[in-house]
């Protein structure tokens, strides 16, 4: 069963896709903030920052460039909904899911670790789901929400 839909909508399920990985990896980030010391967050946090700058610029910025034109590039009406990624994306998604997530149940990052980088990944992430939302609805392809227009 293959379920099509128009092909420009693939931008807003990346978007949509993006954004709800992003918030469920800050949730992860957020909560783990609860079990560090005061005197750690604000290190944890100048940390956060880091991490969703270098994610930001360095990695999605330029991966939602990328599948915003191979999506715009589909010269079929209607697709496969599941076409928002290309194979390497899906690999690269599942080896970073299921990486984490055996890190974790293994024990082998602790708590101020999950807490700084799943947060600043988390926020990298769901701002590259905004970047593909604006996508859809815009005409113009912005290359960040955050930032003004160059």
């Amino acid at each position: 069963m293959s379920m099509k839909i128009s092909t420009e909508k693939l931008l807003l399920v990346a978007g949509v896709v993006w954004l709800a990985a992003g918030a469920n990896i800050v949730n992860l980030g957020v909560r783990a903030y609860f079990n560090e010391p005061d005197w750690l967050l604000w290190a944890l946090g100048l940390g956060t920052l880091v991490v969703y700058v270098l994610f930001h610029v360095f990695v999605f910025t330029k991966m939602v460039g990328k599948h915003a034109a191979r999506i715009r590039g589909y010269e079929e009406d209607k697709t496969s909904v599941f076409k928002f990624f290309d194979k390497k994306g899906y690999v690269i998604m599942a080896v970073m899911m299921g990486g984490g997530i055996g890190l974790r149940m293994a024990g082998l990052v602790p708590d101020w670790f999950v807490a700084f980088f799943y947060t600043g990944l988390g926020l990298a992430l769901a701002v590259a789901g905004v970047s593909f939302v604006l996508r859809y609805f815009r005409s113009e392809k912005p290359a960040c929400p955050v930032l003004p227009r160059r």
